[in-house]
């Protein structure tokens, strides 16, 4: 794999920056969902227990480089403490004198939460300058936010060459669940790739047909693809003006010898709601004035029979308009498949985005698949085959 893990670091005494992701949703100064923090929890809790020093370096939201009180990391710390079961310490800035002293106060096996490190401008720049201040207060680094890993941020890139550097639990596990997806996997391999816009996933369409040997394309997005193939779609979410490049897609994948499962039935509806009038028509049939919004039964079967027939399966995005009912079916029944299969032990299945983790919670899977990454934008730009500069920086 290229990159080292903490079992390669000797721990016992160092002060270990660990670059961690508790970017988690607060209200009125409570954290909602810990999420997050409790992914941490094996990293820091190993190198404490090993008698490392441990030195958390995060962001928090958006603060564009300035001091914004009501995005101090402060807020999260009794959630930290109380999920680690130890006390954690807080530094009000994450470079200079008073990152400095808490640092110095530190005993082997303690916590410190340094500030947001997007308080300054030199984070998001990527500033040499800025990460050196951050490597005087340790001797080795830690990257364990792989979501944050499609960043090149002082606190995720610069920083990782400047100090001994390895992965830490959460990454190590991401990185390698990832490399079985789509690196060196068993083959054959299914995508389902779903979603509102053909658009958004341009380059993840392109790089999966190289990749995989069958590509399920659901939601808005399959509606495009229908389009393009002559279909009237009705009042369907569609991107007509992308057509041809469906085509394109469709082209590359038959020279590559990837199947592309499209919706031959479908489910429609008048009206957007829940509980709307539906009824279930072949693709080709759907009514000038209806929606497409989900995969019907027999479309559903071929997902099945293609998930049956695999070994490796990456998932991103929905089937149909999942957040209504009776829209979510599809994505419901092929969801169960997929977690059947891994149960079984005949499936390694790795899925990963916003939408994705909310609809396999929906289906009540998500823990039955291999592995659920909660790294949006970073699962994404991997799928898409870009090198990630925090994953780079390590060595990888």
């Amino acid at each position: 794999m290229g990159w080292k893990t903490i079992d390669e670091m000797d721990l016992a005494g160092k002060r270990a920056l660990v670059r961690v992701d508790v970017n988690v949703p607060v209200e009125a100064g409570r954290v909602t969902d810990a999420t997050r923090i409790e992914r941490i929890l094996p990293t820091v809790n190993d190198i404490a227990d090993k008698g490392g020093r441990v030195i958390l370096l995060a962001h928090f939201d958006r603060p564009k480089g300035r001091v914004v009180p009501e995005m101090s990391l402060k807020q999260i710390v009794p959630t930290l403490e109380e999920k680690l079961g130890r006390k954690v310490a807080f530094a009000e800035d994450c470079v200079g004198d008073a990152a400095q002293a808490a640092v110095d106060a530190l005993s082997d096996g303690e916590v410190l939460l340094l500030e947001n490190t997007r308080f300054h401008p030199g984070e998001e720049k990527n500033e040499l300058e800025f990460a050196e201040k951050l490597a005087h207060l340790g001797d080795l680094y830690v990257n364990d936010a792989f979501s944050a890993a499609h960043r090149a941020h002082a606190s995720t890139e610069a920083l990782a060459r400047l100090l001994p550097a390895c992965a830490g639990r959460l990454m190590a596990e991401e990185l390698s669940a990832l490399d079985k997806a789509l690196g060196n996997p068993e083959r054959p391999v299914v995508a389902v790739v779903g979603g509102a816009k053909v658009s958004t996933k341009l380059d993840l369409l392109s790089n999966l047909v190289e990749k995989v040997d069958t590509l399920v394309i659901g939601g808005g997005m399959a509606n495009t693809f229908l389009a393009a193939q002559g279909l009237d779609v009705g009042k369907s979410l569609c991107e007509h003006d992308l057509t041809g490049t469906a085509k394109e897609i469709a082209q590359k994948a038959a020279d590559k010898g990837c199947t592309i499962l499209l919706p031959r039935d479908v489910v429609v509806a008048r009206e957007f709601k829940a509980g709307a009038a539906s009824e279930t028509v072949k693709a080709e049939d759907t009514p000038a004035d209806a929606m497409i919004l989900d995969a019907g039964p027999d479309s559903v079967a071929h997902v099945e029979m293609a998930l049956e027939n695999a070994k490796t399966l990456v998932w991103n995005g929905p089937l149909g308009a999942f957040e209504i009912e009776p829209f979510d079916r599809g994505t419901v029944a092929a969801a169960k498949k997929a977690a059947e299969l891994t149960k079984a032990g005949k499936l390694v299945s790795v899925a990963g985005g916003g939408d994705t983790v909310a609809a396999l919670n929906a289906a009540g899977v998500a823990q039955d698949f291999s592995y659920v990454s909660t790294a949006g934008g970073a699962f994404l730009e991997w799928m898409e085959g870009k090198v990630l500069p925090g994953v780079k920086a390590l060595g990888a």
